[in-house]
């Protein structure tokens, strides 16, 4: 895997508290994104959000993917559409609902959420709307590096 592969915010820094307004307390926008580094041969990223903490096991607040090579970041408050004018399609999350929801645990211990992106060499034959597990499956040997990302909320 490359180490140069690196994903990151402005809205928050690495491992601290995720702003109210990316969450359902607030207006419940996903947070701005930007990557650097990618490796060689990359064709698409694919990016999954979710929280290992979630009382149910982990919860999944957001799948995209076909995000283009040429790409580096996604802007705050990402739209929900289920395919954007470059490509990128986005899946259902575990709230039933097509893009970017927002932490939202229950009241009492800290979650932490997990931004993770993946440098793929291929552009995925998958329907807008996939879950996670078909964008996992589908993502399967195409996996050239991931960079990882991690905030944390508390109600």
């Amino acid at each position: 895997m490359n180490k140069g592969f690196q994903l990151a915010s402005n809205d928050f820094p690495p491992g601290a508290a995720i702003p109210r307004q990316h969450t359902c307390q607030g207006a419940d926008e996903s947070p701005e994104l930007h990557w650097s580094e990618p490796p060689a041969g990359v064709l698409t990223f694919a990016l999954v959000v979710d929280d290992p903490d979630a009382p149910a096991g982990t919860w999944v607040h957001w799948v995209a993917w076909n995000i283009p090579a040429a790409e580096h970041g996604m802007a705050a408050n990402f739209t929900r559409q289920e395919q954007t004018a470059n490509g990128t399609r986005q899946g259902r999350n575990d709230f039933g609902k097509i893009g970017y929801n927002g932490p939202c645990p229950p009241p009492g211990k800290t979650h932490r959420y997990f931004f993770r992106l993946y440098a793929l060499d291929s552009k995925l034959d998958l329907h807008a709307g996939a879950t996670r597990t078909q964008l996992d499956t589908a993502m399967r040997g195409h996996i050239l590096a991931k960079a990882e990302y991690m905030g944390t909320f508390k109600r």
